[in-house]
This record gives structure tokens, sequence and C-alpha cells, in this order.
């Protein structure tokens, strides 16, 4: 594993960049301001074209460097960038090149480029009461979060590390995996991930107070999310109310801090993951609109205050150029397959990772050895369990589904309740990452598009989310072949 070095190591203070500690609005305000003057209605249209597209890189640009440097502002909610120290190994960065500053930048595009794979460990951090400085940093991970920045691949891949995994906990013991950055800090969270994760290696870290995500989402003006359910939970020593009913709806900054700290539900924990993921496609979203680069400089400075990582700001550039290339679609996530603990088990309650599973999503996710030489082989698409849910809006649709997959030969199928939501475009789920696999299904479904999350069935390995598409696929089917039976 590659050493985490934190912000107590002796030569940060030589190391530190004071450029974009001290980041300047002015500067980034005249950058807006630029693109905006090339996209004025009086310009010609070759000019308003060039500008769109140039706004439309940056707002891209803006979402991939906030997701590839901390995915905490979105999917652990939280935020990033501020404090930059040690450079990445120089392989990275092949050749050293000046500084420069966000004018220069703009003037004659981004220089640097990640050459190779980099794993980025990010943290969201509960609050310590009356903490200052640095110690606001010592407390629990109630977010952990593993992620791989590819250039290879041109992909970003994202898993998500429940905060009561259990783990074990290198000079400490067995305890949840939240409990190592309280221990040792960012150095041994860092360890505890490898040590129980394929010795995976980590290149950097984040770290990240809860504070940014609220005062971010406010200032982009809310997210899109649909809330499942109606969530009430009331915590008065804690000043905490929970209060969001169910539907499509635009959640402010604590309504969405809200949805995302839920857990009075079946799913607990886990349930948390998911929506922290529902949160990352809904925030990605609002921060790719253009409307969003006048407002960098404020996103910015909020980011300063709440971020310890040790990505210098060369590299924070080099990944948000890398994120310029980016679609929706690379943007691959998975939650750390497992179940709950039984309450006979332990005097805790506990995630206890699928060690097969967990070494697939390893191999496949982050291109790490198999954890052992027994390792489980890869399953056929027959041995894997499939959810189906009803979405489409018309009743008896799943069972529907599961006859015609079983005439097509897959037989581990199981109904789900209905999605309460009506979707037009059937969902195939790659709930324990297995996108080979979930394509597989949507191609013999014949609908469907590849989500590559673990928002579905917690059971399943892949989950379909019957849409309203499917209606139309049937009644080709069934004008195709006189002998298939649906009913």
């Amino acid at each position: 594993m590659t050493t985490l070095p934190t912000n107590q190591h002796p030569d940060i203070e030589a190391q530190t960049n004071p450029d974009l500690e001290s980041a300047d609005e002015a500067e980034l305000a005249e950058v807006t301001d630029s693109v905006n003057a090339e996209a004025t209605p009086s310009a010609p249209p070759e000019a308003v074209n060039r500008g769109s597209t140039v706004a439309a890189r940056i707002a891209k640009g803006a979402f991939w460097s906030v997701t590839c440097l901390s995915t905490a502002v979105v999917s652990a909610l939280l935020g990033a960038a501020a404090v930059l120290v040690l450079p990445l190994p120089e392989q990275l960065f092949p050749q050293k090149q000046e500084a420069l500053s966000l004018k220069d930048l703009w003037q004659s595009g981004f220089r640097y480029n990640v050459t190779r794979p980099v794993n980025i460990l990010v943290m969201g951090i509960d609050q310590v009461p009356e903490a200052e400085g640095e110690d606001i940093f010592s407390g629990r991970t109630d977010t952990m979060l593993l992620v791989r920045v590819d250039p290879t691949q041109a992909g970003v891949n994202v898993l998500s590390i429940p905060r009561d995994t259990r783990v074990t906990i290198p000079g400490w013991g067995k305890d949840k995996i939240n409990q190592a950055n309280v221990e040792g800090g960012a150095l041994l969270a860092g360890q505890t991930v490898s040590a129980n994760l394929n010795q995976v290696e980590i290149d950097r870290y984040v770290r990240v107070s809860t504070g940014a995500f609220r005062e971010i989402v406010d200032l982009v003006g809310g997210v899109e999310v649909f809330v499942p359910s109606r969530m009430y939970y009331e915590d008065r020593t804690q000043d905490l109310v929970i209060d969001l009913e169910p539907g499509w709806q635009t959640l402010n900054g604590a309504q969405a801090e809200q949805f995302a700290r839920f857990r009075q539900d079946a799913y607990g924990d886990i349930g948390r993951v998911q929506r922290q993921q529902m949160l990352l496609k809904a925030l990605r979203s609002r921060l790719t609109s253009p409307t969003v680069i006048p407002k960098l400089p404020q996103i910015v400075r909020i980011l300063q205050r709440y971020i310890d990582t040790n990505l210098t700001a060369e590299e924070m550039l080099a990944l948000a150029n890398f994120g310029l290339e980016l679609e929706p679609d690379d943007l691959h996530m998975v939650m750390l397959p497992g179940r709950f603990s039984e309450p006979t088990e332990y005097q805790a309650s506990y995630w206890i990772m699928d060690s097969a599973a967990g070494d697939r999503v390893m191999q496949d996710f982050f291109h790490t050895e198999a954890a052992t030489l027994a390792s489980a082989p890869r399953r056929s698409i027959r041995q894997m369990r499939i959810a189906v849910q009803n979405a489409s809006g018309e009743p008896h649709v799943a069972n529907e589904v599961a006859r015609y997959l079983a005439q097509e030969g897959l037989d581990n199928l199981y109904v789900v309740s209905d999605w309460p939501d009506v979707v037009a475009k059937t969902q195939v789920i790659a709930q324990r990452g297995d996108l080979e696999a979930a394509d597989r299904v949507s191609a013999i479904l014949g609908v469907g598009q590849l989500v590559s999350d673990s928002t579905g069935n917690l059971e399943s390995d892949v989950t379909i989310r019957i849409g309203s598409d499917w209606l139309e696929q049937r009644n080709r089917l069934l004008s195709q072949s006189s002998s298939l039976s649906l009913q």
C-alpha cells in the first residue's frame, strides 16, 4: 500500500501550496465573466457557439473536479479541496510545469494531465463537539468512499464502504471501519482500507467536515430527487428533525442533508448509502448546468473551509482536466457487498462484507489481485439473483417480465414490491458491480439502460426496474412469436 502522509507530516509546511489556500475570487470572477462575454447576444453566431461550448466544458469540469477530487461533495455529501500538500509520485506528472493562475489556465488551457490510475480515499467526518482547527477532522467517518480515477479507461469508479463495516484495524483489532480515523487519522484509515480490501493502493486522501454539502446545495439552487417514502425522525438530544414527504421534489441544503442522513428504516446505514448515490446523480445534474459557472468563486470559498487533503493544486488541475472529457455514463458506483449481522452474532450491529463478492468488486473496479488463491470463480448469469421490480405504471408487469426471463433460461428470479414512481426507461441496475452481467440481462430483455450503482434490491446481484418502455417491447415480442406466453 502507498503510504498516506497526513497534515502532521514534518515536511508539510514547506510543501503546502499557498496559492490555492488563498484562492483569488476576483480572478475566478474574471474567468467566469470572460465566458459570459464570449456568449453575449450581440456576438457573432460562431462566438456564441464557442462561448456555449466553453461554458458547457467548464460546467462539466466543475462537476467532475468536485467528483474526482472529493466525490464526498456529492456522494458522501460533504465537499472538497483546500489544504494542499505532498505531490503524487512523479510518474503522474512526468514534466514539472510552472504553476498557472486561473486566468492563465483559461487563456492557454489546462496543461496538467493524469497519466496513470489514481486511488483516492474520501472520508466524510462526523461532527466533533466544540472542536476547532484540525480537530474537526478527528471524528468517526460518517461516509467512506474509495475513488479510482483511471485515464487508461476514461472512467471514474466509486466504492461506497458502509460505516458499520466490520474490519480489522491494524494495531487496534476488530471494529467498525468508521473508528479507524479516530484512532490514527487518515493514515490508519487508509491502511485499514488497504488491509481489508485486497491490499489496494491508496494514493491520496480527502477528509471533509460536515458543513460543505448544505451550503453548496443551497448555492446551486437545490437538487431534484425522488423521495420513495415518508421520512420522519426526531432526536431532540441532537436537535435533529427529519421531515420529508414522498415524491419528486427540489430539496434545499437542509432537506438534502436530511435525505442523506435518514436511517430509521429497514435498511439503516445501507439505505443511506443508496440515497447518497441518488443524491450524487441529482447534484451532478445541477452542477453540469452552465448557470453554475458564476457561482464557482463561492463554491471554492465554501470548500476551503471544510477540507483536509494531501492533493496538490497541480493534481487537482490534472483531475479537473481529466474530467472535462468524461460523460455521465463514465461514472461507475458500487457499494461494498455484504449483509447485516445477526443479533446473536455480535453485541453491536455490523455490515459483514461478502468476501467473494467484495473480491470480485476490487478486481473489477480497482484492478487488484485476488485476495486468495482460492478466490471464488465468476458466476454465470443463471446463478445470479435477479430482482424484478415494476415501475411501469401498469399492474402485474413484474410477474410478466419474470415469466419471460424464465422462458429465456434465467431461473434465479424473484419479484419485489413495486417502485413508487413510474419510470419511462427500464433500468438494469448492477447492484453488486457486475456490469457485464447487467448488460447481458438487458440484452435478453430487449430494453433497458445499464445503471452502474447500488440503488436496487439489496439481496440481488442485478435489479430490473421495469419502465413503461417494456409495454411496447411486450407487444413486439407477442407479435413476433405466437408461442410466447407472458400470462
